[in-house]
């Protein structure tokens, strides 16, 4: 993918709009390009002054109705001269939102919308899925034993992670290591299903419940986030959500480990 194509891409990638084999080319690109890389930090930049300076209200839905209107027509009008998919979103969105700045209002797209601790963790904990596949640094520890993972993180971390072998139900565990998420070291365990990885993040958390949460998905991967035994579960991958949901289940499902 040659630079051009990226800057195209950078907008909806940031909002979650490429599919997972693009998002990952377009990371790769970014990870190896300077230029790319600062023009993704400027758009970053960018959205996080709108949200921190922009005061929201949201827009009468007359005004609403209009923005569709607009954004549709720009969007139909890009995509007659740039039958690229980024362009055409990007340059419809940007038409809807120059419309709205000059009616006075403040509305914003959902994807552009989206912010605060949650949404900020969820991208931390792709981002660490994502560097773990591309830096070839799955693992510290490379083993299916359970009985081997486990201990490796003794001495490592302040808490002791679950460790499952959940081979038989078609997740074989890979192994694990160290990594950095939510603000603290968390335990990393590496499972796979077919083809997919699958990290699951693991830290303590001062919440005896067990729940599984819905899917939430960033640049084409998906996070699903549990608790079980005081303990926060954050699965990470680009396999389906419905088969990343059965493996949150298997883990929430099982005794604590001793």
């Amino acid at each position: 993918m040659i630079c051009q194509d990226v800057r195209e891409r950078l907008s909806p990638f940031l909002d979650d709009e490429l599919d997972a084999v693009t998002s990952r080319e377009v990371s790769e690109h970014v990870a190896g390009c300077p230029a790319c890389a600062a023009e993704l930090a400027g758009l970053e930049a960018l959205r996080a002054r709108l949200r921190s300076e922009v005061e929201y209200h949201r827009a009468p839905e007359v005004l609403r109705a209009r923005v569709l209107r607009q954004t549709r027509a720009a969007a139909e009008r890009a995509g007659r001269a740039h039958p690229r998919p980024a362009v055409r979103w990007w340059r419809g969105l940007a038409a809807a939102a120059v419309l709205v700045a000059v009616a006075g209002g403040a509305w914003l797209s959902g994807s552009a919308a989206r912010g605060g601790p949650a949404d900020a963790l969820v991208r931390e904990g792709v981002s660490a899925h994502v560097r773990s596949l591309m830096a070839a640094h799955l693992t510290d520890v490379a083993s299916s034993d359970q009985h081997t993972v486990k201990p490796w993180f003794n001495g490592r971390l302040d808490f002791s992670p679950p460790v499952a072998d959940l081979a038989s139900a078609g997740f074989p565990l890979v192994g694990g290591r160290l990594d950095y998420l939510a603000g603290r070291a968390v335990a990393a365990l590496v499972y796979r299903r077919r083809q997919h990885v699958i990290n699951v993040f693991v830290w303590p958390v001062d919440d005896p419940r067990t729940a599984v949460a819905p899917a939430a998905t960033r640049h084409g991967y998906h996070v699903i986030r549990a608790t079980h035994a005081g303990m926060a579960l954050w699965l990470v991958s680009d396999l389906d959500p419905r088969e990343l949901a059965t493996l949150a289940r298997l883990l929430v499902a099982r005794p604590p480990s001793p």
